[in-house]
């Protein structure tokens, strides 16, 4: 991606990148800057998590929990896991930090070079493992999925949508790169939008290929939608180009693979894999448990089903939340280890963490009580039934037991990279195989849990694992507000337990007038959520919790910005 050319004038929008962002800082602090981006970055993820559950509305009302949609979310979960691994895991936490150094220290011609560097080692390299992958498609469903033998047609099936999938990673890794040279820029809700064109693109082309082109093309309607995630992963790449070639990068093919920079993402990025890779194996534990399950009303079709749709489910606090807090967070602190501000570091990171669990924990504890009645008003109609209802709730809680360490786990992991340390996070990662092998078995052996005590282990790995960064970043950098954050920690639990209790007691009160009806979960719902934050908001005022201040600049910060009158800076 070119850099302006020589002597040309860049004009105001192209300049943006560092001079605006420097400008920015001039008025804010940094937790105040990462809160106004993080606001920003909430509320697109907001609309993508929105557009993602009108998919899987959709994808719940056509084909329920059974052989297609396990299958389809298998053939997914394939290239989605290594997505990881070369998009928004290893690759962003290693190309942010350098990107964000070249801009600041080398200037904007330099850090283009850099990223089409990177542009055709992912092209070459990603491209190259698309390519083996469908080639290896058989052996990865056969290791994920073992159980699919046993009903006839559900492995070839899933082969055949895992094959199809397998481009997606290539668009999607280098849609991550582009969302990281924006954020690094100062520009944030282009790049957070980009997943809302993912889920709405690949929604509307599955749709087209799978019931309307499927008849004459001999595509059934879930290879259409397989598809559809390909044309969805093109159409995120393809919504984020307009605004870099704004900032002045056009993407040109470069070889060079002595180049220090691309050198020192590789090497940074060699440590992250393995890290990333060692989470997917725990993913990919979970999914061959999960396929062998017999529960006994379904049979081996739900368990994958129930953990998916509540997984997905999750997405939404988890984006809104510890994603949006992380994308913001990272470029700032990569700034401040980059110019040796180590107290800023600290101060910043602190606060990241302080509002993630001043979001998070009351999420958890929502999606833990009014869980059914979500899932009931969204999913339930159609081949999706009250039973599949109660199995994805219970599966749901269990997940959101683990919410708060996984957000967190997205800010502090990262902090690491932004100090040259991958191997730190790696390590940790490696560990937590040990941690859910542990859990797992324990859970299905002497609980009966079954698929849900495959969501506690997600929960317990993501726990554990917190703790363990939390601890050693603390001593690497000689403390994180330690006492201030355990502070706030205590008082945000006290208000999120509080608020739990009311919003059951008028949850079942509610359930009593209203009914188990469609309307009347929706009528619970329009009442309970407003009230329950509402409480928790008056509650966490009373007790001064100093996030507060920062979430609610995270919401008003960026009105105020865009109001008539004001240009807004952040982007």
């Amino acid at each position: 991606m070119d850099s302006p050319a020589k002597g040309s004038s860049p004009g105001p929008d192209r300049s943006a990148g560092v001079q605006a962002l420097n400008s920015e800082e001039q008025e804010l602090t940094p937790s105040q800057y990462v809160a106004r981006s993080a606001g920003i970055v909430s509320a697109a993820v907001m609309l993508s998590r929105v557009a993602g559950l009108v998919r899987e509305i959709v994808m719940a009302r056509l084909f329920g929990a059974g052989m297609a949609y396990d299958t389809f979310l298998l053939g997914f979960r394939i290239p989605n896991m290594t997505r990881d691994l070369f998009a928004e895991g290893a690759l962003s936490s290693a190309f942010i930090p350098t990107f964000t150094e070249y801009l600041s220290r080398r200037g904007r011609r330099a850090a283009a070079d850099l990223a089409n560097l990177v542009s055709t080692a992912i092209i070459a390299i990603v491209g190259g493992f698309c390519l083996l992958g469908i080639l290896a498609s058989p052996l990865l469903v056969d290791l994920l999925a073992p159980g699919f033998h046993a009903v006839p047609g559900k492995y070839e099936l899933a082969v055949r949508l895992t094959r199809i999938m397998f481009p997606f990673l290539l668009f999607v890794a280098l849609a991550a790169q582009a969302m990281g040279m924006l954020n690094s820029c100062g520009r944030f809700a282009v790049p957070s939008l980009a997943s809302s064109f993912f889920n709405v693109g690949s929604l509307l082309s599955g749709l087209a290929l799978g019931f309307w082109a499927g008849p004459y093309l001999g595509i059934s309607p879930i290879e259409g939608m397989a598809f559809g995630v390909v044309c969805g992963g093109m159409l995120q790449l393809a919504w984020q180009v307009p605004s870099l070639r704004k900032e002045g990068f056009r993407f040109r093919l470069r070889w060079n693979w002595s180049d220090s920079g691309l050198q020192r993402i590789i090497k940074m990025m060699g440590p992250a894999i393995i890290g990333v890779a060692a989470v997917q194996i725990n993913v990919m534990v979970n999914t061959n448990f999960a396929s062998r399950i017999e529960d006994p009303i379904r049979g081996a079709d739900g368990p994958v089903s129930w953990l998916g749709y509540a997984f997905r489910f999750m997405q939404l606090p988890l984006g809104v939340f510890g994603v949006a807090i992380a994308s913001a967070t990272l470029p700032t602190i990569s700034r401040s280890a980059a110019a040796g501000r180590l107290d800023e570091f600290r101060r910043t990171l602190s606060r990241s963490l302080g509002m993630v669990f001043l979001l998070t924990v009351p999420s958890s504890v929502g999606l833990i009580v009014l869980g059914r009645t979500m899932i009931a008003t969204i999913y339930q109609g159609g081949r999706f039934q009250p039973y599949d209802t109660r199995q994805t709730a219970l599966a749901l809680s269990c997940y959101a037991v683990g919410l708060a360490g996984y957000s967190a786990i997205k800010v502090l992991a990262p902090a690491f990279y932004a100090l040259g340390d991958s191997r730190t996070p790696m390590m940790v990662s490696l560990f937590s195989i040990a941690v859910n092998l542990a859990a797992v078995i324990t859970l299905l052996r002497y609980t009966s849990l079954a698929h849900a005590g495959l969501a506690l282990s997600t929960s317990a790995v993501a726990l554990v694992g917190f703790l363990i960064l939390f601890a050693i970043l603390r001593n690497r950098i000689d403390g994180i507000y330690g006492r201030n954050l355990a502070s706030s920690t205590v008082r945000v639990l006290a208000a999120s337990g509080a608020m739990g209790v009311f919003v059951w007691i008028l949850n079942r009160r509610l359930l009593e007038l209203a009914g188990d009806s469609r309307w009347g979960n929706i009528a619970e719902l329009a009442v309970s959520i407003p009230a329950g934050v509402l409480l928790y908001y008056g509650l966490c005022r009373a007790m001064r919790v100093p996030e507060l201040e920062l979430a609610v600049s995270a919401v008003t910060g960026p009105l105020a910005k865009w109001a008539p009158g004001r240009r807004g800076k952040i982007q």
